[in-house]
C-alpha cells in the first residue's frame, strides 16, 4: 500500500497545485492488470492496485476542467523481478499450496512483455491530444478482462432482482 497507492497519491497530491495553476498537465499512474483483475495469492497486491484505480478514475473527472489529463497503466507481465527476490513475500502457509503452483503454472505460461518496448509507447500518450483514462500493456491485458467483466456482468444480470428488492419499496 506504501508503494502502490500512497506513493502514487502522495506524489500526485505534491504536483496538482502546480498543474492547476498552469492549467495543463498529464499524471500516468502506473496500476496493474491486477487492478482489474484478481487471482488468488496475490490479495494485498490486488487491495493496492484496486485503491489506486478509484483514486485515479476520481481524480481524473476532479482535474479536467484544469486541463489536466490522467491515464492509468495496466500492464500484464513483464520480464522484470516482479516476483523475485525484490519481492516481500508472506510466510508461506501449506493450505494455499495448490493455489501458489497454479498461479505459478499460469505465470510462467505466459509470455512477457518487454520492458524496454514501454518507453516509446509511454511518450506516445503523454503527447496524446486525447489520452485514455485507462490502457493495457501487452497483449494478455484485453482478453483476459474482457473474460473478468463479461462474468462479472452475467452475475449481476443473475442476481439483478435481488439487487433491486434490496432498494426497497419506494
Amino acid at each position: 500500500m506504501e508503494t502502490n497507492f500512497f506513493g502514487a497519491l502522495w506524489v500526485s497530491q505534491a504536483v496538482l497545485p502546480h498543474m492547476r495553476t498552469q492549467g495543463s498537465g498529464r499524471i500516468l499512474q502506473i496500476s496493474s492488470i491486477g487492478g482489474v483483475n484478481a487471482f488468488p495469492t496475490i490479495g494485498l497486491y490486488h487491495a493496492s492496485k484496486w485503491a489506486l484505480e478509484g483514486f485515479s478514475q476520481s481524480m481524473a473527472a476532479e482535474v479536467a476542467p484544469f486541463g489536466i489529463k490522467v491515464t492509468i497503466i495496466e500492464p500484464a507481465g513483464y520480464a522484470t523481478d516482479w516476483s523475485g527476490p525484490s519481492a516481500k513475500q508472506a510466510t508461506p502457509i501449506a493450505a494455499y499450496s495448490e493455489a501458489r503452483a497454479a498461479r505459478a503454472a499460469f505465470r510462467s505460461a505466459a509470455i512477457p512483455g518487454d520492458p524496454d518496448a514501454s518507453g516509446p509507447v509511454i511518450l506516445k500518450l503523454v503527447d496524446a491530444e486525447n489520452p485514455p483514462l485507462r490502457i493495457f500493456f501487452g497483449s494478455a491485458g484485453l482478453p483476459m478482462t474482457k473474460t473478468e467483466y463479461a462474468n462479472r456482468i452475467e452475475t449481476w444480470e443473475q442476481w439483478n432482482d435481488l439487487s433491486i428488492e434490496a432498494q426497497g419499496d419506494m
